[in-house]
């Protein structure tokens, strides 16, 4: 079994990840577990870029495969926003909290049916010898007016789902980790290792 390091420290997202890839022949492990202590700035202007920065910096900081995840909320009437800016969106340090009650402020007048939004995953793995693979996934819904639910993380309780009208906070991990944008980008990745 090959051991893969995913570029990130958020634990919410290696627990959604392990789950996801747990059928997968590789073992995913945090950097913390693989001895790394590494705060990769992230200023791309996409996904993309910032998925293929993390990913980079940690297969050559650590000489192994890696997956990064770069992955946002775009809501349309905000013109993409937060986007690449999700985790820092009410500004430094990263505050779930704050980044909730500012969408619930900017969405303040915005009709019911202008909420549209999606969640975005871009999924890189990164060998050390430069070979990149990187998936998309996206998952549409609209943001409700208040949190709703108890599970998940991030915008997760503003978030409703167009295939189940519930918030991604509503779902069981088992049910979200099925249709999130995360699953979409990871499924996609299963289809291009498996090429």
């Amino acid at each position: 079994m090959n051991k893969v390091v995913l570029a990130s420290n958020n634990s919410h997202k290696l627990k959604e990840i392990q789950q996801i890839l747990k059928d997968f022949d590789y073992e995913l492990i945090s950097m913390k577990e693989a001895g790394l202590d590494l705060e990769v700035e992230e200023n791309g202007l996409t996904f993309e870029e910032n998925s293929l920065i993390k990913a980079k910096a940690v297969s050559e900081a650590l000489n192994v495969i890696t997956i990064a995840d770069d992955s946002g909320l775009m809501v349309e009437a905000l013109k993409g926003e937060p986007g690449v800016y999700s985790a820092r969106y009410a500004g430094e340090p990263s505050n779930t909290e704050h980044n909730n009650q500012k969408l619930l402020r900017e969405l303040k007048d915005v009709p019911k049916e202008q909420r549209q939004a999606k969640f975005v995953s871009v999924i890189t793995m990164y060998y050390p010898d430069g070979k990149t693979i990187v998936a998309r996934g996206e998952a549409h819904g609209t943001i409700g007016y208040a949190y709703k639910g108890t599970q998940g993380f991030g915008y997760d309780p503003l978030f409703i789902d167009n295939e189940t009208q519930k918030t991604f906070a509503e779902l069981t991990e088992e049910e979200k980790n099925a249709i999130s944008h995360r699953a979409k980008a990871l499924e996609k990745l299963r289809g291009l290792l498996n090429d």
